[in-house]
């Protein structure tokens, strides 16, 4: 007979342990839990409020630059061209020499025109002497009237022969100094016509080069009816109208950027024209190095009326479906979105004509980091600024944007809230 005493010995052990190892497991098993990171902390992003300056609406038009005079040099007596005295497209300064024609001829020519007038005088004098003399016996009953009326002939005739001659003489010297062609104005020269030993101006004109005033230099362009009209407004006059010439303007050659050549509007058409409707207008601008030439294409601006408005960095300024907008920090350190009405841009500065009145935080620096509706940390740009400080700011009496200066490169120096009183 079989016992099962051991088997059944066997079954009652292994239970009370199975039970012992997940008591055990069950407390081992909290312990091994991961606790799970911090949220990370909310972006920094730059921000700085809108300043308020005194910026000016603009006309920006096309226009194009012409010499104040152009003329042509030209051989006004025949010879051979013998020298060439200036390098093409050079600078040139009021009477420096630029030909010289060949002057042998002329000089002859003077020299004749030199002789003659002695001779001339030569036979004024004898014929004052004989009629002298024959007055003196017509007196005294020794010679005939006629003999005096003859002398007085030959002394009328040998005036107007000198004055012939002495006439023949300035056109000599005349043509002479024709030889030497100078610079009638100071300017930019182009490049000869004729080389040294053409023949020149026998029987015509010849061209020799053009010389162009560009020290000022002229900027002309056209304005519309409307534009006109808000020219107009600013009470200044038409340009060159009675002496007037209160417009400034300010002119931009291609791949420039800005407007940096200054000047002044002097000369208005009489009329619009009636095909396009349009005026044309001119303006006069320094150009003492020569490197604006005529013909160039250029932009024409020409301020209107002068007013205050908020300016902020062109980078702070998005755009998207519904507009252009601002990301502002608010005083929870939340972004919103505040949609403006964006206009001129000023030395990187943006115009905001509407949304702002100039106690917002405005992100000029991390936009993309920047959600609406999401928490920032705010920084003022070259240190940092705590989220209460933006709160006092707000509420700190006797604070406005119009403390705030600008710098030369056109952003803004701001200076941190409530740090005017520590100073």
């Amino acid at each position: 007979m079989v016992s099962c005493r051991p088997s059944h010995s066997c079954g009652c052990l292994w239970f009370p342990r199975f039970f012992a190892g997940a008591a055990l497991l069950a407390l081992l098993l909290p312990g091994c839990e991961k606790k799970a990171p911090p949220p990370p902390p909310p972006p920094k992003v730059v921000v700085a409020q809108p300043v308020q300056r005194v910026v000016a609406d603009y006309l920006e038009l096309n226009g194009t630059s012409r010499a104040v005079r152009t003329v042509q040099l030209v051989a006004r007596v025949p010879g051979y061209l013998e020298q060439v005295l200036f390098r093409d497209g050079q600078l040139v300064r009021s009477g420096q020499p630029l030909f010289v024609i060949q002057q042998d001829t002329t000089l002859a020519r003077l020299g004749q025109a030199e002789a003659r007038i002695l001779q001339q005088r030569a036979r004024l004098e004898y014929a004052q002497k004989q009629l002298a003399r024959f007055s003196g016996m017509v007196q005294q009953k020794a010679a005939a009237q006629s003999e005096v009326d003859n002398w007085q002939f030959q002394l009328d005739s040998a005036r107007a022969n000198l004055s012939d001659a002495e006439a023949e003489r300035a056109l000599a010297r005349l043509d002479l100094g024709y030889t030497r062609i100078n610079a009638p104005f100071a300017g930019r020269i182009d490049r000869h016509l004729k080389e040294r030993g053409s023949l020149v101006g026998a029987g015509e004109n010849t061209a020799l080069a053009e010389l162009n005033q560009v020290d000022p230099i002229y900027f002309y362009f056209t304005v519309s009816d409307l534009d006109l009209g808000r020219l107009m407004k600013s009470a200044r006059g038409i340009p060159g109208q009675n002496g007037s010439s209160g417009w400034p303007m300010a002119a931009a050659l291609p791949l420039e950027e800005g407007y940096p050549h200054k000047g002044r509007l002097d000369f208005a058409a009489s009329s619009l024209s009636e095909s396009t409707g349009t005026l044309l207008l001119r303006g006069v601008v320094p150009n003492s190095s020569g490197a604006i030439l005529p013909g160039l294409h250029a932009r024409v601006r020409v301020p209107l009326d002068e007013r205050r408005a908020f300016v902020v960095p062109e980078t702070a300024l998005g755009s998207d479906q519904q507009g252009p907008y601002l990301l502002v920090v608010n005083e929870r350190n939340l972004v919103e979105r505040r949609a403006v009405k964006a206009g001129l841009l000023v030395d990187h500065l943006r115009v905001i004509e509407e949304g702002v009145r100039g106690g917002e935080w405005v992100v000029v620096k991390g936009l993309l980091r920047a959600i609406p509706g999401q928490p920032v940390t705010p920084e003022r740009e070259g240190g940092e600024v705590a989220p209460a400080a933006f709160r006092s700011s707000e509420a700190a009496p006797g604070r406005s944007p119009l403390s705030l200066t600008l710098s030369h490169k056109g952003r803004g120096d701001f200076t941190p809230p409530g740090e005017g009183a520590k100073r």
